[in-house]
């Protein structure tokens, strides 16, 4: 089906208006009987009022959850067809959601869909709507889930104390969970039309991170440095329309994308359960990052990832600092080279020159990542969608990386040596005045 002629009406759009997204609950006993009982009653419900509200045709599927065929073949690719889709994601936020890595692969998913189609401007209203399972805390909810908005209006007072679970199981509540759940749905209904979410290629679900770090890891950072060149400092004859009035501006899927590289790695990332720091190249203190404080032993600092653009290495001083940064760089120091295939001159004269100098400039990383299972990373990545495919390939690489070397050797504490006591009964030595004195008497 044509997306042009969707987005004009011309084509109906029998799509699923939503993917349920819910923690399996494990069985207590054998005679436990099916512990998601009340999610599949759930599901139902927002089923129906959703046939109601909208016009889909008889025997359409009003939403989707995977209940019935997790055992059965092929349930991988139902689930990252139907994730890929789907109009709308709701997630039912329970303690157990967020320890889940199946429902953290749903929910990468599905945002790194949203935010390609933010990227390439086909949708820039998020088509999550969160629903309280059970009770939670906040403090619980991981980094990649904090950005998206609860919103507990006119769902009811029970519903925020005691979530659907606890509704739907107290019969004095029935009234108060068919009014919440005929919300739910007409919020569904509402972001379906309101996010216009184009469907996408479906991703390969086993190869598909987690949105949620593994349960009792602290926080994860990740440090993000580009080099490139700005609009100004470019070299003449190249075209200026990648960069911007900063390193940080820089933009080589212009063609695909209208946010620059920075942003969207930063989003996935994000996305992935990690804090970020984002800098340019050329504000950073290269010893600094890389070396430890008076000495040539480098610091035991966070993973790193440098998104290198080829035609940084026209400038001698930045060449320079980067062969520095190679020389130094740690295990933990990852590299991506974003080489758009629709840039001309990235294939011509000058950018093959330009990728040569690359590879003398940075032999250290570059053959890193050529051993690994993420060699495209450096080997020039040609389209947005394949840097969105292997980033978060080398932000595991980087990280794993970092548990292995850093942590296993902590940072050196500079020597203080302990201070000498006053010997009262030696006879006094040469005054600070004479310092020359005192080193010939310790000779």
């Amino acid at each position: 089906m044509d997306r042009a002629e969707r987005a004009q009406g011309r084509v109906p759009d029998h799509r699923p208006y939503f993917f349920l997204s819910y923690a399996h609950t494990p069985p207590w006993g054998p005679d436990s009987g099916d512990p998601d009982h009340w999610v599949r009653v759930l599901f139902k419900d927002l089923c129906s009022h959703i046939m109601a509200l909208t016009d889909l045709p008889a025997g359409s599927n009003a939403g989707f959850m995977d209940r019935e065929m997790r055992s059965g073949e092929g349930w991988p690719e139902k689930l990252s067809q139907n994730l890929a889709s789907c109009r709308v994601f709701v997630p039912l936020f329970s303690p157990r959601y967020f320890s889940s890595e199946m429902c953290g692969r749903e929910w990468f998913a599905f945002t790194e869909r949203m935010l390609h189609a933010r990227t390439t401007g086909e949708s820039v209203v998020p088509a999550i709507v969160p629903a309280r399972w059970t009770r939670f805390e906040f403090s619980e909810l991981p980094d990649s889930v904090r950005h998206i908005h609860l919103d507990d209006s006119g769902l009811g007072s029970g519903y925020t104390t005691r979530g659907i679970y606890g509704l739907i199981k107290l019969k004095r509540l029935r009234e108060e969970y068919e009014e919440t759940v005929l919300g739910l749905a007409e919020r569904i209904v509402h972001v379906a039309h309101e996010s216009k979410l184009p469907p996408s290629r479906p991703r390969d679900y086993e190869a598909t991170p987690s949105a949620f770090k593994p349960p009792g890891t602290g926080p994860r950072h990740i440090r993000l440095t580009v080099a490139a060149p700005t609009r100004d400092t470019v070299p003449q004859h190249r075209d200026r329309q990648p960069y911007g009035d900063d390193a940080l501006g820089w933009n080589p899927y212009h063609s695909e994308s209208t946010r620059p590289l920075s942003a969207v790695a930063e989003d996935l990332i994000r996305t992935l359960d990690y804090r970020v720091t984002v800098a340019s190249f050329d504000d950073e203190d290269t010893s600094e990052h890389v070396f430890a404080a008076g000495a040539h032993e480098p610091q035991v600092q966070g993973p790193g990832i440098l998104l290198v653009d080829q035609w940084a290495l026209s400038d001698e001083e930045r060449r320079r600092r980067l062969k520095t940064f190679d020389a130094a760089a740690r295990p933990w120091l990852s590299a991506i080279i974003p080489r758009n295939r629709a840039d001309i001159q990235c294939r011509g004269p000058e950018g093959q020159r330009l990728a040569e100098e690359l590879e003398r400039a940075m032999p250290t990383i570059l053959d890193r990542a050529r051993r690994s299972d993420h060699r495209i990373a450096v080997n020039g990545v040609p389209t947005l969608t394949a840097f969105t495919n292997v980033l978060p390939a080398v932000v595991a690489h980087t990280t794993r990386q970092f548990l292995k070397h850093a942590e296993a050797r902590p940072p050196q504490v500079p020597h203080v040596p302990r201070p000498r006591l006053l010997d009262l009964s030696a006879p006094p030595g040469p005054g600070p005045e004479n310092p020359e004195d005192d080193d010939k008497g310790e000779a």
